[in-house]
């Protein structure tokens, strides 16, 4: 066998080679001939073993364990495990969390499937501008308000919450990002007669009316003046003279947005951004009748507290769910065809129903009397008889395909072989 002259075992071998040469004349010597032969073979074999060792990438299974792949300082780790949750693998493992670093999924979410995956990103020096001064901080959150979320720092919905890049270093002490919060001028608006707290970048008292949509008819009267400077906890009066006003306060919705990556397992999510519901003002013109309201019509609409949106990361990716199979009760020797067939029907989606081209994080569609989940039952409730969870739970899903294909084709390889020659069903 040809050796490459750059490989680890050609130098150690011409190593060795140079070292027997220089102990010939010991070598020859019958007292110690036995026991220098004896020590150099047994230190090519312990060097030799431990290079193999080193670079094997072999994984021990451990049985009854999920396998988690984690990336972290540039590293991706493979391992077996039965720990229930993240946290506990983490503290296991001796991956030491620092002030500011962001696990993805939380830590204690619950690890439920091979190729279980957890990302942890390691925080970054950054400067947080506040209005009373400069916070430095620690952070890796993805979004500048989640930044200052992690800090502490009380912010409102209506401050503006951006990131810029440092341009001085000897001035701010940081290298890398800052963080800049402009925050909103609290008002007490006195409308019609309600006091509500809002929170603005207007400048003055016409620009805030015109910021919060408020309508202005002929019997209106604002004070101050729309031409008023707005300064903290300033109060402004709109009133409106010979009808009855009434206002409801109601909440608005807090927004979500999502986000899809492979870099999480299906089924497993993380909050980049903690979102918060908004809030409402709606006034009313009542008509009275011996002074009972007998009708109302919307004035207008104010928003007093914007909605802050949430953003979450949902995992896309489906090779663990493929674990499951085990755990379902499908023989080993049956996996082959178990994941053409399931891979051919809904590409190991859960929650996919028939017609559907994508993958969707919940079930939109659940109830359809078409095909649904990971083997199309039709329709889908029929998964019902394995469990009620049927609808989102890939292993009850997986324990009714399985009897299926034994109760129908009398096990899955017939059920391959029909597929195979009857795809188009």
């Amino acid at each position: 066998m040809k050796l490459n002259k750059r490989s680890f075992l050609y130098k150690l071998i011409r190593f060795k080679r140079r070292q027997i040469r220089r102990l010939r004349h010991i070598i020859r010597h019958p007292g110690v001939k036995v026991p220098v032969i004896t020590i150099l073979s047994l230190s090519l074999v312990t060097l030799v073993l431990y290079h193999f060792v080193q670079n094997s990438q072999t994984i021990e299974v451990v049985p009854d364990s999920k396998i988690v792949i984690i990336s972290y300082d540039g590293i991706q780790q493979v391992v077996p495990t039965k720990d229930k949750t993240v946290k506990i693998l983490l503290a296991k493992l001796h991956i030491v969390l620092h002030h500011g670093d962001v696990v993805e999924p939380a830590l204690n979410t619950s690890i439920n499937q091979d190729d279980f995956r957890i990302n942890i990103f390691r925080a970054k020096p950054i400067a947080i501008n506040t209005p009373s001064g400069v916070v430095f901080t620690y952070s890796a959150a993805k979004t500048p308000r989640a930044v200052v979320q992690q800090a502490g720092i009380k912010i409102y919905p209506e401050d503006y919450v951006y990131a810029t890049p440092t341009s001085n270093f000897l001035k701010s002490g940081v290298i890398g990002q800052s963080v800049v919060i402009n925050p909103a001028t609290p008002i007490n608006l006195n409308l019609y007669g309600k006091n509500i707290l809002i929170r603005t970048h207007a400048k003055t008292v016409g620009e805030l009316i015109k910021k919060e949509h408020i309508k202005l008819i002929s019997k209106n009267e604002v004070v101050p003046a729309l031409d008023s400077t707005l300064t903290a906890n300033k109060v402004v009066y709109i009133v409106r003279k010979g009808i009855k006003i009434s206002t409801i306060t109601q909440s608005i919705p807090m927004p979500i947005q999502t986000i899809y990556s492979s870099s999480l397992a299906y089924g497993t999510s993380a909050v980049r951004q903690q979102g918060s519901a908004g809030q409402e003002v709606i006034t009313y013109e009542d008509q009275t009748q011996n002074n009972l309201v007998v009708s109302s019509t919307e004035m207008q609409t104010i928003v007093t507290v914007q909605p802050v949106t949430e953003i979450v990361v949902e995992g896309t990716s489906l090779s663990g769910i493929k674990g499951d199979m085990a755990l379902a009760g499908i023989p080993p020797n049956d996996y082959q065809y178990a994941d053409y067939i399931i891979s051919h029907e809904s590409g190991w989606c859960p929650t996919k129903a028939q017609g559907e081209h994508y993958c969707p994080a919940i079930p939109d569609n659940a109830y359809t009397p078409n095909g649904y989940g990971l083997c199309q039952a039709t329709p889908g409730y029929k998964m019902s008889s394995a469990g009620a969870d049927w609808a989102t739970n890939p292993i009850t899903q997986l324990e009714w395909c399985n009897s299926y294909a034994n109760a129908r084709y009398g096990g899955w390889y017939n059920a391959y072989i029909h597929w195979v020659h009857n795809r188009n069903w």
